[in-house]
């Protein structure tokens, strides 16, 4: 049956509209479709395709991890505050601006990244948006401890897939910083698989342990799982409680370790020991100094942040 000039001319519309419903539904309340085109989570239609529906869902879950520990900030003058390392184009810190920062009205988000061009980026679309609490440093994790540029205190560090010992220098940040929470996604760990390499041939000749290590894909692998144990150990001997858990499904990416560490004020003496212990097993003392400076006799490494809660 052919259709009348009404009839289609009103089917498109019709279809426009199933399909901004369903966006809709997708969406959070009040979230920026620009923003979303910009990081190329829409199309530049505005619709959702598979692809950009898998990176939604995959935005949607680390967001809910993140908004739950600003939640749990006490409230204080200027608002939350948030350092995002390695930021990349700074997806993560605009979706948490977004949906978070925006509607309260106060605080401030910090995106540290070593690529200048990228934070030129980063800084023309938070003008464009109107993002006027989100600020963009050019500089290295290692090298923002001293940065005048950022606050003397943090309350949540964030550190998604900065490589190597970037992980490690944001976890000394948050130390300095005095940060409340942590949220780490480590990458391409090398350091410690670089030290079994070296040792390999004293480790084998003294402990069965260095067959875990002795072929080359099995160093990389066991270096990457040494690092991450060895970085829970110290939070928690730095007055953390630690929580790791997956931040998509392995289908998704192999690098999807989230390490979620909350300040608690009670220093493990017991991580601080098996801490040492494991350097001790897997020929690692050379990194204690640089990477676990464990405070002597207890004391405490980090003065604790403002209104910490007690430990359980």
């Amino acid at each position: 049956m052919k259709k009348n000039k009404t009839q289609a001319a009103a089917t498109p519309q019709r279809g426009a509209a199933a399909v901004d419903a369903a966006l809709a539904a997708e969406l959070k309340p009040g979230q920026s479709i620009e923003l979303l085109k910009e990081l190329h989570i829409l199309t530049r239609e505005g619709r959702l395709n598979q692809d950009s529906r898998r990176k939604l869902k995959q935005v949607y879950h680390l967001f809910q991890f993140i908004e739950k520990l600003l939640h749990e900030l006490p409230a204080r003058d200027g608002g939350p505050t948030l350092a995002d390392h390695g930021a990349g184009k700074s997806y993560l810190g605009f979706i948490i601006y977004d949906l978070f920062f925006k509607a309260l009205g106060q605080g401030h988000i910090y995106g540290v990244e070593t690529r200048a061009e990228l934070v030129e980026r980063s800084q023309a679309l938070a003008q464009r948006l109107g993002f006027s609490r989100m600020a963009f440093v050019n500089t290295t994790v290692a090298e923002s401890l001293s940065d005048q540029r950022l606050p003397e205190q943090i309350d949540v560090v964030t550190a998604l897939h900065a490589c190597d010992t970037a992980t490690d220098d944001a976890i000394a940040f948050g130390l300095q910083k005095r940060a409340r929470f942590m949220v780490l996604v480590p990458c391409c760990q090398a350091e410690v698989a670089s030290c079994l390499r070296e040792s390999k041939a004293l480790s084998l000749s003294r402990t069965p342990l260095a067959e875990l290590w002795r072929h080359p894909l099995h160093t990389r692998e066991m270096g990457s799982q040494i690092t991450n144990v060895l970085r829970c150990l110290y939070l928690e001997a730095c007055g953390y409680q630690v929580t790791v858990t997956e931040l998509v499904g392995w289908e998704h990416s192999m690098k999807n370790e989230l390490i979620l560490a909350r300040y608690t004020g009670q220093k493990k003496r017991s991580a601080a020991e098996r801490l040492q212990a494991l350097l001790a097993e897997f020929g690692l003392q050379s990194l204690q100094a640089t990477r676990y400076p464990l405070p002597a006799q207890g004391a405490a490494l980090a003065t604790a942040p403002d209104a910490a809660p007690s430990a359980a």
